[in-house]
């Protein structure tokens, strides 16, 4: 659970990490840094560790379940990773003159994106209306901004 945006060259996301419905930590960092790759990661942070290795390796570990997804800054580039039953990993390209948001508060995120917010502004809001989203929030320079 989490609340990550992307907009004019910054990635915003917040810091709260949940167990169901029961706040764990409103301090946790969820960029990890690997091989000079960086990953932000929502969902079940506990199988970060599957879904680094998946991008690294080019797929999927068979029979593996990966229960999150991640935006990822790698080269200057911008990407979106996860994992499903029918493709196994998927790696979209995004382009960086475009918002994206991911994880539990995205859609609230979206619309204060649509509505002129900064990527901070927007997670800040997320965190109004998501219990998933909260704590500090924290900033990555992907890009200078256009």
């Amino acid at each position: 659970m989490t609340t990550i945006a992307y907009s004019n060259g910054v990635i915003a996301y917040d810091s709260r990490s949940c167990s169901g419905s029961t706040i764990i930590d409103d301090d946790f960092e969820k960029r990890i840094e690997h091989e000079g790759v960086s990953f932000f990661i929502t969902g079940a942070v506990c199988d970060a560790p599957k879904l680094i290795a998946a991008y690294f390796v080019g797929e999927s570990p068979a029979g593996s379940q990966i229960e999150c997804s991640a935006l990822v800054v790698a080269d200057g580039q911008l990407k979106l990773i996860g994992v499903d039953n029918d493709t196994g990993l998927w790696i979209e390209n995004l382009q960086l003159n475009k918002p994206y948001c991911i994880g539990s508060g995205s859609h609230h995120a979206w619309t204060a994106l649509d509505m002129g917010c900064s990527a901070y502004k927007a997670v800040e809001l997320a965190s109004r209306r998501d219990v998933g989203t909260g704590g500090r929030i924290r900033t990555y320079q992907v890009a200078k901004p256009e």
